[in-house]
């Protein structure tokens, strides 16, 4: 009964702010300082006001379609592919049609349809502990399921949608039985049951209870720049590793966006869209949030360039989407918990 209260509360405050000024209002999923620092900058170049509506993936899914074609909902905002693919399959997003978007966003960060676009990329990495591994020990991910790394990786739980979209991209490229096989040899060398966060993967690389682990790049970023000594210090003991194209490549997911389907403010959402692709834009997110910009000449924080140069895995980030229902099943069967 409360949530119905504030539900509904939530949503008038918003249509009575669409009828005052010039608006846009985003529904997100992301919870970070910088978003916030892009709105005001949005704000700012185009005199376009911005309410913003937080919560899960699923619960902003869910809200639009029990809002219906009432929904004050001008924009989705998420992380992985295969969440923005969800989005799309529930009917919460229609097309955005902006020539810039698909003239400067690279096409294997868009939605073929035009459905949603991606504006940082996100890579999942081998975080090492550099007293026991050194780089020319690592390949790519496929590797991992050799012998030699048998009771030597970290890495999340299957419900982790970073670790379904790995999956669903091994799918496409490599095929589905060929996957299988390798999530069967690659649980044999879990070094311990998966548990926890990837910040919790690097300490445990860092602690020695593995030697590998998987994890998205930004969150040793984090733990490199924290004021928290002993964050500084689990980072000291871990290094990161791109796998290159020769092995693959580096899975790279992305944070991205679309309009609503029923926007009530289509015009102000396509330019917020835009607006997210501009260096300026792009610029924040990769300095102030770690996340590598998809346009390129795009100034980084200096723990990214630190990081270096990445080959990317050339699959487009749709099939996470499309391939993650597989994915999910194939690991189960691989006895990946």
């Amino acid at each position: 009964m409360k949530y119905t209260i504030l539900f509904v509360f939530s949503t008038l405050f918003i249509l009575i702010s669409c009828a005052k000024d010039e608006v846009v209002n985003i529904y997100s999923s992301r919870h970070y300082d910088t978003d916030l620092e892009l709105y005001n900058k949005f704000t700012e170049v185009t005199g376009i006001r911005i309410n913003l509506i937080e919560g899960t993936s699923d619960e902003l899914i869910e809200r639009i379609r029990n809002e219906g074609i009432n929904s004050p909902a001008d924009i989705v905002i998420t992380v992985d592919a295969g969440r923005l693919w969800r989005a799309k399959e529930a009917g919460v997003l229609q097309p955005h049609a902006s020539d810039y978007l698909n003239e400067v966003i690279p096409a294997e960060m868009l939605d073929p349809e035009g459905y949603w676009v991606g504006y940082s990329q996100r890579t999942r990495v081998l975080i090492y502990n550099n007293e026991t591994v050194s780089p020319g020990d690592l390949k790519g991910y496929w590797e991992l399921a050799d012998d030699e790394w048998e009771g030597r990786l970290c890495i999340r739980s299957s419900n982790n949608i970073y670790n379904q979209s790995l999956v669903a991209s091994f799918i496409e490229s490599r095929g589905e039985a060929e996957t299988e096989e390798w999530a069967i040899r690659l649980v044999q060398n879990f070094a311990r049951p998966p548990q926890g966060g990837d910040t919790d993967q690097i300490r445990a690389a860092a602690a020695g209870l593995c030697d590998v682990a998987l994890a998205n790049h930004y969150y040793l970023a984090r733990l490199i720049q924290s004021g928290n000594e002993a964050d500084r210090e689990v980072a000291s003991k871990v290094d990161l590793y791109f796998p290159a194209s020769e092995y693959g490549g580096t899975h790279v997911n992305i944070s991205g966006a679309g309009i609503a389907a029923n926007s009530p403010n289509r015009q102000n959402a396509v330019r917020f869209l835009e607006f997210l692709a501009t260096p300026e834009a792009q610029h924040i997110y990769a300095v102030r949030n770690n996340e590598f910009p998809v346009l390129d000449g795009v100034e980084m924080s200096e723990v990214l360039q630190q990081f270096g140069e990445f080959d990317g895995d050339p699959v487009n980030v749709a099939v996470y989407g499309i391939n993650n229902p597989r994915a999910i099943r194939l690991m189960d069967r691989a006895g990946w918990r």
